[in-house]
């Protein structure tokens, strides 16, 4: 871990939960919080190359801390029992978290952590969005540069909203993500936000002109293109054949290669964790 501040960090938290912080670590040294009664921690689901099947990043996920590495996504109950500022403290903590357990293992050198950015923030934090987690890498020593934002998906109507924060995000050094139900979705964002990366649900590719129109439109804006929740062999196959066509680097991420976990799986597999098409638990497969 070549993070001086963050060893030092990692090093003068508690063992234990003590009433007067809200992070600790256990003996592994992976960060754990507290929200309301729940303790959290983070899960990664790896993104990588189709091509070469070389993993480039992690997105991180908040999970209710289990030893056996399988905790619950609390995130929608959480969110919906608190006000807006309790909100805010929520997805602070969530980033604070993110950021620690990411970068304080080797596999995450080099490679991009992608966070999302839940709607219910971006009208209520008020002023200058990202400076407060931009603070807070900078006390870590982590590299901001190797962080994604996910912005949400939002009504037509506030396009505006996610332009504005859009651009405090890089204004404050990060790069940006959109999320799109689907190719055509994607397309129209494009025109109204600018983005660094672009991600697409890879449930189900209904319409492969549009989505060979999108993988045209990102090559030429140098934009990375990210198909995610990919849970079978067919669609894996549909994207790459996307890039072979337009010549364009695809990106994916799902259930196909791995779930989300505690350590960073950065395993360059050819081949798809399973030959099979993996059965997903539904209480998680609607957590991602």
């Amino acid at each position: 871990m070549p993070h001086p501040a963050l060893e030092d960090y990692i090093a003068r938290l508690h063992d234990t939960p003590q009433p007067e912080t809200r992070v600790w670590k256990d003996a592994e040294g992976r960060a754990q919080g507290r929200y309301f009664n729940s303790t959290l921690t983070s899960a990664f689901q790896s993104i990588r190359r189709l091509d070469s099947h070389m993993v480039t990043g992690f997105e991180g996920f908040i999970r209710s801390y289990s030893s056996t590495d399988d905790g619950l996504s609390l995130w929608k109950l959480l969110d919906l029992a608190a006000s807006d500022d309790e909100s805010i403290e929520l997805d602070r903590l969530c980033r604070l978290l993110h950021a620690i357990n990411f970068f304080r293992q080797p596999a995450a050198a080099g490679r991009d952590l992608y966070l999302s950015v839940h709607a219910r923030l971006l009208a209520a934090v008020d002023g200058n969005h990202g400076i407060a987690f931009r603070r807070i890498l900078d006390m870590l020593g982590v590299p901001q540069q190797r962080v994604v934002l996910q912005l949400p998906a939002i009504v037509e109507q506030q396009g505006w909203l996610l332009n504005y924060v859009a651009d405090n995000y890089r204004r404050n050094g990060f790069r940006v993500a959109i999320n799109a139900a689907d190719a055509a979705e994607a397309l129209d964002l494009l025109h109204r936000v600018r983005a660094d990366v672009v991600k697409v649900d890879g449930r189900e590719i209904a319409d492969e002109v549009a989505a060979l129109r999108l993988a045209h439109e990102c090559a030429n804006l140098n934009l990375q293109l990210i198909f995610k929740r990919v849970e079978n062999r067919r669609t894996s196959e549909l994207i790459q054949s996307l890039g072979e066509q337009s010549g364009h680097v695809m990106h994916a991420q799902g259930y196909l290669w791995d779930i989300p976990k505690a350590s960073l799986d950065a395993t360059d597999a050819g081949t798809p964790a399973a030959q099979h098409e993996t059965v997903i638990p539904r209480a998680i497969a609607g957590a991602v």
